[in-house]
């Protein structure tokens, strides 16, 4: 298990920043060898370069010369030929213990001269990582907007042995409800839509006039819409991880959901719809308290009775669902979120016979806000 702390420190930008240049530059070339020969071979890309980038960056420190080549293979593999990457002359470059030296709270760093040593002020929200984990590698960005340097050490240690026991939730991800559990716990979208909406007239009213102080309100809105959505995504996830009882997190696969055509509006909304980055946020939380996240098929979760588990059409209208074969009701999200949770009970053939029972009557907790859900069975 892998985590990254990021820390902000001082650095001589005249030492740092033409570093960063000639990395991104022997990252260039390297992108141009791979792709005209098609192969991405570590070994092939060091015989044929390592001279020719020793004496064009003569500068650069060698072990830097490995560190790069190491990245734009990578990079070359990830994207299997289809795209060429490229790196700006500010980008990021990756440290190693051949070019990074950390004793207690002490940083060196190779540089084009002599190493450059710095304090690192530790967080303390940070400091058990920081503390008892291995330091594995770090990498060195640079913010030219607050031209600010970042040092964004890697840590490792044993993944925590999963929990023995624990209740399956189900979460249903949507764009009205940015997620409801099966246990009818409620996480309202509507901060995040609000903020796209409004963030969405500001840029137009600034493009509109175009002057040059509506271009510096453009740039200065740069990044706010992206950093609060990302913040409501922090604080529901870790909500959801304090559910000291619950062991097992059961999502939709949604892979390929935007690449349906679903008109316009629609496909602007989903385009703007953060449910990955909520996933991720979610897996590599619950993974530090010995929980798991899985995935199950999304198909038919929204049509699909929680109670008679009947399929039809139309029952769904907006956020209600209502069964014409059991007459039962409930929050459409969250009679979706029930369906997950069961799906994944049924296809787990480590269940018990108790959990396989509650999936046939699923026991359903009528939240203060939400209108009483009953199931009648003919």
């Amino acid at each position: 298990m892998k985590r990254t702390v990021s820390i902000p420190i001082l650095l001589n930008p005249s030492v740092f920043l033409p570093l960063m240049e000639q990395c991104a530059g022997m990252f260039n070339d390297h992108i141009d060898w791979a792709l005209e020969n098609k192969t991405y071979n570590k070994s092939k890309a060091h015989k044929a370069l390592y001279e020719h980038m020793k004496e064009k960056y003569s500068q650069v420190p060698t072990a830097f010369i490995q560190a790069v080549r190491d990245t734009a293979m990578e990079a070359v593999r990830a994207t299997v030929f289809k795209k060429r990457p490229r790196k700006k002359k500010h980008s990021g470059i990756r440290f190693d213990k051949r070019t990074m030296t950390l004793r207690g709270e002490q940083l060196s760093l190779s540089s084009l001269d002599k190493r450059e040593r710095v304090i690192l002020e530790i967080p303390d929200y940070f400091r058990p990582i920081f503390d008892s984990w291995k330091l594995k590698g770090a990498a060195l960005t640079y913010s030219v907007k607050k031209k600010q340097f970042w040092i964004r050490l890697v840590y490792e240690t044993e993944t925590p042995a999963l929990r023995a026991e624990g209740s399956v939730l189900g979460i249903d991800r949507g764009i009205r409800q940015l997620a409801v559990t099966s246990e009818g716990q409620f996480f309202s979208n509507r901060r995040i839509r609000a903020s796209q909406r409004r963030y969405l007239h500001n840029r137009k009213t600034a493009q509109t006039k175009g002057t040059p102080s509506a271009r510096r309100r453009l740039k200065a809105m740069s990044g706010k819409e992206k950093r609060f959505s990302r913040d409501v995504n922090h604080q529901v996830t870790k909500m959801l991880v304090s559910l000291n009882d619950v062991r097992t997190y059961v999502l939709e696969d949604l892979k390929g959901i935007r690449n349906k055509h679903r008109g316009k509006k629609q496909n602007k909304r989903l385009g703007s719809w953060p449910f990955h980055q909520l996933a991720f946020f979610l897996t590599y939380k619950a993974q530090m308290l010995g929980k798991e996240v899985v995935y199950v098929d999304a198909r038919y979760t929204s049509r699909k009775c929680s109670c008679c588990k009947a399929i039809q059409e139309g029952g769904r209208k907006k956020s209600k669902y209502h069964c014409n074969r059991c007459n039962f009701q409930l929050h459409a999200d969250w009679n979706a979120a029930i369906n997950i949770r069961d799906n994944y009970i049924l296809s787990s053939t480590s269940k018990t016979s108790e959990e396989q029972a509650a999936v046939i009557r699923p026991h359903v907790t009528i939240g203060n806000n939400q209108s009483q859900a009953y199931c009648l069975v003919q």
